[in-house]
C-alpha cells in the first residue's frame, strides 16, 4: 500500500458529486481541493470531516508504525475505510427542462380544451454537502447533471404543469396571452419548487419557462386562432381609419392656418388691418346702391358706417359721404322737378299737367292742416308731424 497519496478533483465542471477512486488513504496524504468545490472525508463509513479551497495532510488510524501489527488480524489488510468525495459547488446553469406531457386545461377567452406543454432553463447549486452525499448519492461514485435532473423529475413535472393551468385559470389568461406570463410563471414555480431541491441540499438558483408549447396543427385550435386574430384585426383596422380620419382634421387645420397666416402677411404689406379690410366691403356695397333710391339700404349703411369710420379713416368715410351725398342729390332733383303722380308715384315733368305713366290729372298738393308740410304722395298720415290727413 502507498504510504503517501495525492488526492484531488479529477472529474468533469458538470459533475454535482464525483468520488476519488482511491481508498483506505495513509497518513500524511495530501488532500487538495480547488476553489468552488468542498471535499467530504469518509472514515468506516460516516461522514468525517468537511475541507474548503486548500491543501490539507489528512491524519487517519492508518499510522506506519502500528501497520504490521493491526494488518495481522485481518489478513493483511486495513481496518481503516478511507474515502474522499468531492462536491462541485459552482453554480451550475442551462440545465434544460421540459413537461412529459401536455397540460390539460380550459381556455378561459373561448371555452375550448386544450393540451399544451412547457419546457426551459434552471440552474442550480449544491447548498449542503453532507445531505447531498447522505440523502441522494449514497454509495455512487458520482452524480451528473443528467442524473441529478431526473431524481427530481417526478415533483418537477407534477408541480410545473399544475401550476400553470391553475394560474391561466385563476387568471382568466388566454393562451394566445401565455407569452405574457412566462415572468410570472417562472418566478412563482421558482419559489415552488425551491424546498423541494432544499430537502437533498440543492439549491435553484434560477428557473425560467422559457416556451409554452401550444396545440398549433390541431384544427380545433386553429379554428379559434383564426377567429381570434379576425376579431383583433377589425380593431387594428378601425384604429387605423380613426387615425387617419384625425390625420385628415390635422392636414385641413394646418391648411386653414398657412392660409389666415397669408392673409395676415398680405395685410402687413399693404398697411391695413382685419377692422379695415371689413370696412372696405361694407363701404363698397353702400357705394353699389347710389342712386338706386332704396334709402332703406342707405339707413343699414349709415348704422354701419358710423361703427366703421373710427377704424378704417378718412378713405372709408369719404367715399360712403360720396355715395349719401349721390342719393340725396338725386332724391331732391326729383322733388325739384315736379314731384311725383298721386296715383302711380311716377316723377312728374314740371308744368305738365297729366302724368306722363298713368294719364292721372295734376293737382295741386294739398298740405298738413297741423304743419304745412305738402304732401308729395298718397297717404293717411303727415310723414313730417304724423297728424292724421284731411279727406
Amino acid at each position: 500500500m502507498e504510504i503517501t497519496s495525492v488526492i484531488k478533483y479529477e472529474g468533469d465542471n458538470s459533475t454535482f458529486v464525483w468520488k476519488h477512486p482511491k481508498e483506505d488513504f495513509s497518513t500524511s496524504s495530501q488532500l487538495i481541493v480547488h476553489e468552488s468545490q468542498e471535499a467530504v472525508f469518509f472514515l468506516n463509513g460516516q461522514p468525517m470531516d468537511l475541507f474548503g479551497s486548500g491543501r490539507y495532510t489528512l491524519e487517519t488510524a492508518n499510522i506506519p508504525i502500528l501497520q504490521k501489527i493491526k494488518n495481522i488480524p485481518t489478513g493483511g489488510i486495513s481496518p481503516f475505510h478511507c474515502e474522499v468525495y468531492f462536491i462541485n459547488k459552482v453554480e451550475q446553469m442551462a440545465i434544460r427542462w421540459g413537461t412529459d406531457s401536455k397540460v390539460q386545461y380550459i381556455d378561459p377567452s373561448y371555452g375550448f380544451p386544450l393540451a399544451i406543454g412547457a419546457n426551459g432553463e434552471m440552474s442550480l447549486r449544491v447548498q449542503d454537502s453532507k445531505k447531498l452525499l447522505v440523502n441522494l448519492v449514497g454509495t455512487e461514485r458520482d452524480l451528473s447533471q443528467i442524473k441529478l435532473v431526473s431524481y427530481f423529475k417526478a415533483f418537477l413535472m407534477t408541480k410545473v404543469k399544475t401550476y400553470i393551468a391553475q394560474v391561466m385559470k385563476g387568471n382568466a389568461i388566454s393562451i394566445f396571452e401565455i407569452d405574457e406570463h412566462l415572468i410570472e410563471f417562472s418566478d412563482e414555480l421558482k419559489k415552488r419548487l425551491q424546498p423541494d431541491f432544499a430537502d437533498y441540499g440543492i439549491s435553484l438558483e434560477r428557473f425560467f419557462v422559457t416556451a409554452i408549447v401550444k396545440p398549433d396543427g390541431s384544427q380545433q385550435y386553429e379554428k379559434f386562432k383564426e377567429l381570434h386574430f379576425r376579431q383583433y384585426a377589425d380593431i387594428a383596422e378601425a384604429k387605423i381609419r380613426q387615425r387617419v380620419g384625425v390625420i385628415d382634421q390635422e392636414t385641413e387645420a394646418r391648411k386653414m392656418v398657412i392660409e389666415s397666416q397669408g392673409i395676415a402677411q398680405k395685410r402687413s404689406i399693404e398697411g391695413y388691418t382685419y377692422q379695415q379690410e371689413r370696412g372696405f366691403d361694407v363701404a363698397e356695397k353702400v357705394a353699389a346702391n347710389e342712386g338706386s333710391g332704396n334709402f332703406s339700404s342707405a339707413g343699414i349703411g349709415l348704422g354701419m358706417m358710423a361703427g366703421v369710420g373710427g377704424a378704417i379713416g378718412n378713405a372709408v368715410g369719404g367715399t360712403f359721404n360720396a355715395a349719401v351725398a349721390g342719393m340725396n342729390d338725386t332724391a331732391h332733383t326729383q322733388q325739384a322737378a315736379g314731384g311725383f303722380c298721386d296715383n302711380c308715384g311716377a316723377a312728374l315733368v314740371p308744368g305738365v299737367a297729366f302724368c306722363e305713366e298713368c294719364g292721372t290729372p295734376v293737382l295741386a298738393k294739398p298740405s298738413c292742416s297741423k304743419c304745412g308740410y305738402v304732401y308729395e304722395r298718397p297717404g293717411k298720415f303727415c310723414p313730417k308731424c304724423g297728424a292724421k290727413r284731411e279727406v
